[in-house]
């Protein structure tokens, strides 16, 4: 009576990626958005690991479009980064599982920033790049909170039966 059944749990992948989108629309102090980590990219890359056969490059493509729509952005930027880290996310997901937290927070680290570096790639065909190290803030903090996110992610995965 105790254990809750099976299920396929696309809701709860809906809701974390929902949760994603409130973190990162979420108003905070000028001074602080800097340090704003990737939220959306950080989910991916949890479901692109934990569950490869549900989460993949389609999923990218989707939340990185919806991303586009809300941020104003070039249409298809964010979809294309976030194409690519689950990509990677998803070929790499047998290795990554096998590390250590602080090894996989290093690789969180890559992942993001190449995110980073293909929007600022983008961003310079339109002229908006930006011109400080401030930029790269996003990947440092999204690899401090990676292991917190992911043992939240985890807990919440086994609680509700998401496979």
């Amino acid at each position: 009576m105790g254990t809750r059944p099976a299920s396929h749990g696309g809701i709860i992948i809906l809701v974390s990626f929902s949760v994603a989108f409130i973190l990162t629309m979420l108003p905070i102090p000028e001074a602080y958005k800097i340090y704003r980590p990737e939220w959306i990219t950080l989910v991916l890359i949890y479901w692109c690991m934990a569950l490869p056969h549900r989460a993949g490059v389609f999923t990218g493509w989707t939340v990185g479009f919806l991303l586009d729509i809300h941020m104003g952005s070039l249409l298809g930027m964010h979809a294309l980064t976030l194409s690519v880290v689950a990509y990677l996310s998803y070929k790499l997901h047998v290795r990554i599982r096998l590390y250590p937290l602080v090894q996989q927070s290093l690789i969180v680290l890559l992942l993001v920033t190449l995110s980073q570096m293909l929007v600022l790639w983008l961003k310079g065909f339109t002229g908006e790049a930006p011109g400080d190290w401030s930029y790269w803030y996003p990947s440092l903090t999204s690899m401090l909170v990676w292991p917190w996110l992911f043992y939240l992610m985890r807990a919440i995965r086994r609680l509700y039966g998401v496979n």
